[in-house]
């Protein structure tokens, strides 16, 4: 049986001045997300949400992400010194990345890195995420630098960040959530 598209509508309310997008889905059954995309405030509803329920919940998580502005997200100077940490705590054994910033073109990776050169890289998706989740795409690129291959030993060097299991599963719900 083919998946239908999630079906987008725009929504305009009181005191919200920025466009809002609500994407309803019938494979979400249960969660409501919200993020910032492009500019537009998108909430991901399951498709039987009412429309009530779904400006309550527009609403809602509208005001708790009010306080994250996209400008308040990491610079890549403060996602250099958060690599910094990282390496110390988990991978001391790894050298220390030439370079480490955001960038737009990477669409369908979390991060890179390039072993040769110790540059590192985080697609923007990641900066409304939880902090343990870019941490843990951190810790994966640093374990790069020892490991260029997704071999036993680099497995081993990436499982050094405990939380690793937890955003692994959310970057997993994530990327199911986006799927058409």
């Amino acid at each position: 049986m083919p998946q239908r598209r999630p079906e987008r509508e725009k929504l305009l309310l009181d005191g919200i001045s920025e466009p809002i997008e609500v994407v309803r889905s019938t494979r979400r059954r249960k969660t409501i997300t919200a993020r910032r995309r492009g500019g537009v405030f998108e909430l991901l509803v399951p498709a039987r949400l009412s429309a009530r329920e779904t400006r309550k919940w527009v609403r809602d998580m509208y005001a708790k992400h009010a306080n994250r502005s996209e400008s308040a997200t990491a610079s890549d100077e403060e996602l250099m010194a958060l690599a910094l940490v990282l390496r110390e705590k988990y991978l001391p054994s790894a050298p220390p990345p030439s370079s480490v910033r955001w960038v737009t073109n990477q669409g369908k990776r979390w991060g890179s890195c390039t072993s040769a050169d110790g540059s590192i890289r985080l697609s923007h998706l990641l900066k409304d995420m939880p902090s343990y989740v870019i941490e843990s795409v951190l810790v994966h690129e640093l374990a790069h630098l020892l490991e260029p291959n997704h071999s036993r030993a680099f497995r081993q060097l990436e499982a050094s960040y405990p939380k690793l299991e937890r955003a692994n599963g959310f970057l997993e719900g994530y990327s199911f959530a986006e799927q058409p």
